[in-house]
């Protein structure tokens, strides 16, 4: 007999179950255990809850037999700065061990998709590890093609890389800069504007367009 196999938003009582499937997928992949501490219990409930008001967002998990073993998180995005079309993003999509080999990932990635129907976005895209090589396998024979690589770092790593490495000048450039910021904004409130008359006079006397005496 088939296995039943059905998906729905999380719950808040699924936290403990979640925090064990990010753990799993954490030591598959690799860079998520690197930059993001693994979540607690306490911690994913409070998430799961503020989610269940997001209307553009939604972390769904796979059942098999009653048994939750898959979990997926969709995003409805602008597909572009300069593009009105919508995409739903499916990322952290994981199934356990467990759970494979029954068709729990087509499930997840249909709710994805029938998601995407719904809300009339017209494109559904996935993220996935780049060494998650089954799963990439799997996403292509969805018709899936890779469209670009998604790297992650922390933000001090990039700044002082930067710095360190690509850029030695651009700390003091950045540091010049402020300078500059903070020069400009001490000259609009110089001690003559501190002055009633002073000010009475600037109400009195037009503005002189930025473009005279050029």
């Amino acid at each position: 007999m088939a296995p039943l196999i059905e998906v729905r938003d999380a719950r808040p009582d699924d936290a403990d179950a979640l925090v064990t499937l990010w753990r799993e997928m954490a030591a598959g992949t690799g860079h998520q255990s690197r930059l993001l501490a693994a979540p607690t219990a306490e911690s994913a409930r409070a998430s799961i809850a503020r989610q269940q008001g997001d209307a553009f967002g939604r972390l769904v998990v796979g059942e098999i037999d009653g048994q939750l073993g898959g979990m997926a998180y969709l995003r409805q995005t602008p597909i572009s700065p300069l593009h009105e079309e919508v995409t739903v993003t499916v990322e952290y999509l994981h199934v356990s061990d467990h759970a494979r080999r029954h068709g729990l990932g087509k499930a997840l990635i249909a709710e994805a998709a029938g998601w995407a129907e719904h809300e009339n976005c017209p494109h559904l895209a996935v993220v996935a590890p780049a060494v998650a090589r089954e799963a990439n396998r799997f996403l292509a024979r969805l018709g899936l093609g890779q469209a670009g690589v998604l790297r992650f770092a922390s933000t001090h790593t990039v700044r002082r890389r930067l710095a360190a490495e690509h850029a030695p000048n651009l700390l003091a450039l950045l540091s010049s800069r402020r300078s500059v910021i903070a020069r400009r904004a001490q000259a609009t409130r110089s001690p003559l504007t501190d002055d009633p008359a002073y000010a009475a006079t600037e109400l009195r006397m037009p503005a002189e367009p930025e473009s005279a005496g050029t």
